[in-house]
């Protein structure tokens, strides 16, 4: 609340300390790359809040159709534990799944069913759709950087794997795009495709 509260004055004291610091150029190369990591982590956060809602919405639906005991709350449960990526359905399953225990135990294997084919679909579907939309990485680079940064940086990689994953990408790009425009070159992708090569 302070920060928020006091935002204007923190930017105009980071300004000045840069311009004190840096020159004009590098000034610039750090607006342009905090931009680039507010876009990537900031899409980021609404694109899990965005596919937690979805996964909440299908979890309630599903359990009003099989009537499973107190479907607002699984499906907020659900929901909620979604935003942690691979161990969060884990997590919602696993309260979920006594409460209904508690209430109608025979409807516990057909929640735990409910949950992983939903997850299923979010995990493969619907969560890298989204998350590249809002990220501007593609299906394929939300998958590899999670599983790489799962790999290399464990549960911590596993929730900033993606927006820093879309830092490092955007950044390349850019990059890459400032190369080859300075040596006169085509900077499209499209351009560099194989003769006779598919065009999608």
């Amino acid at each position: 609340l302070y920060l928020l509260a006091t935002k204007e004055q923190r930017y105009a004291q980071i300004m000045r300390l840069r311009r004190a610091l840096f020159s004009d150029r590098t000034n610039a190369y750090i607006t342009r790359l905090c931009t680039i990591a507010d876009r990537s982590f900031g899409g980021f956060l609404e694109g899990k809040v965005v596919d937690s809602l979805i996964i909440g919405l299908m979890t309630y639906v599903a359990v009003l159709i099989f009537r499973i005991p107190y479907p607002a709350l699984v499906a907020t449960i659900v929901g909620v534990t979604n935003i942690l990526p691979f161990f969060g359905p884990i997590i919602g399953a696993i309260p979920t799944s006594v409460i209904v225990l508690l209430t109608e135990p025979q409807k516990v294997l057909t929640l735990l069913i409910i949950i992983v084919i939903i997850q299923q679909i979010d995990g493969n579907i619907i969560g890298p759709k989204i998350l590249g939309n809002s990220t501007g990485l593609s299906a394929f680079w939300v998958m590899f950087s999670i599983l790489f940064f799962g790999g290399a940086l464990g549960f911590t990689g596993m929730i900033i794997g993606v927006p820093l994953f879309g830092l490092i990408y955007w950044w390349t790009k850019i990059a890459v795009a400032d190369r080859l425009a300075k040596k006169g070159l085509p900077t499209a992708t499209e351009s560099y495709r194989a003769p006779g090569g598919p065009t999608d």
